[in-house]
């Protein structure tokens, strides 16, 4: 199924229904009095955030979403119903703009949350309250007013823990695959991973984490060139990224400038995503020698003047592999209690969010 991560919806809460002008006739009873009912409020509409999906594919077809208007009173002093709220489901991890104005409206990031993102309008009075000791037969109502309506637009930020980026054939989807269940697309050319792909790694039975990884980046990204741009914003949740470079790249350049290349691009997107926690990570040691490997990581941490955690890796033969899910695990714990109050007196155990 091809990944959707953006949709324009056009939804409208239902209008009010308008109050009723009626008297009261009946045997016996000369002077009955007004008795029209107020109209039913109209229904809004609601997203619901829903675990699971995983994309805003449905919305590809469907873009108008109406509530149902709430009816009108009527004599007797009877009340109209109100209408029926729509729901409208959309994946954790959306976030919802005014498409009118790019004002964020909200944004569901936890199962089951509920956002309105338009309400029903209010229903009419009937001409029972307009009734006085100097007005005994009001013939005032007032209508129902209308709902609101509004053109939203939908953006899926995935919900991981870690990120991956890396330049094209840096070796992310193959890592994925080696560190969790997920089964992206895995081939010898640049590219192959056109939509993210996540996967949870666990490492003991309320140990795991939930690991994202996006297309890859190249040169000129900021200005549209590449799929991974469009995808970034799926990092922006995350707390860690693990930067993924190609020790022995094929088209001559040095692992360090493939990470200044990365990097350029990342801080000309957002400042915000580029402050955030990077692991360097040096990827297909295995088609060198231990000596090789360990001389390229010096010279590449020499040259970047890199101070930050750093690991050379085999995504192929799983060597150094555990080491950085334990170096992860621990960062991430480290992390999430640092965002929680008073975390020095509780016992935290960080759980993926599958």
């Amino acid at each position: 199924m091809k990944f959707v991560d953006e949709a324009v919806i056009q939804v409208a809460a239902g209008k009010g229904g308008d109050g009723s002008s009626s008297f009261r006739r009946e045997k016996y009873v000369p002077f009955g009095g007004p008795d029209g009912g107020d109209g039913g409020d109209g229904g809004s509409v609601w997203l619901v955030a829903d675990s699971g999906l995983n994309t805003l594919v449905d919305f590809r077809h469907a873009r108008h979403f109406n509530a149902e208007n709430g009816q009108s009173g009527r004599g007797r002093q009877m009340y109209g119903k109100s209408g029926e709220d729509i729901i409208i489901t959309v994946p954790v991890g959306t976030s919802i703009y005014d498409d009118a104005d790019d004002r964020l409206v909200g944004d569901l990031t936890e199962p089951d949350e509920r956002l309105c993102v338009a309400r029903g309008g209010q229903g009419g009075l009937g001409n029972i309250h307009f009734k006085s000791s100097t007005n005994r037969a009001p013939r005032q109502t007032t209508p129902g007013k209308p709902g609101e309506a509004v053109r939203l637009r939908l953006e899926l930020k995935l919900l991981a823990d870690v990120g991956l980026l890396g330049l094209p054939n840096a070796g992310k989807s193959t890592l994925i695959s080696a560190l969790s269940a997920a089964r992206p697309r895995i081939a010898d050319y640049p590219f192959t991973t056109l939509y993210p792909n996540l996967g949870v790694v666990r490492l003991g039975p309320e140990e795991s984490f939930v690991i994202a990884d996006i297309p890859g980046i190249i040169a000129g990204a900021a200005e549209g060139a590449g799929l991974g741009l469009q995808f970034l914003r799926h990092l922006e949740r995350t707390r860690l990224l693990l930067h993924l470079v190609d020790i022995a790249p094929l088209d001559g350049q040095t692992p360090a400038e493939q990470v200044r290349e990365l990097e350029h691009e990342i801080q000309r997107y957002s400042e915000e995503l580029a402050d955030k926690p990077r692991w360097l990570v040096l990827n297909k040691a295995d088609v060198l020698s231990q000596e090789q490997a360990d001389e390229i990581a010096r010279a590449t941490l020499d040259e970047l003047g890199w101070k930050k955690p750093w690991f050379v890796i085999s995504a192929v033969s799983g060597k150094g592999l555990k080491p950085l899910q334990l170096a992860v695990m621990q960062a991430l714990q480290e992390l999430l209690a640092a965002e929680m109050p008073d975390s020095e007196e509780q016992d935290i155990r960080f759980i993926s969010r599958d």
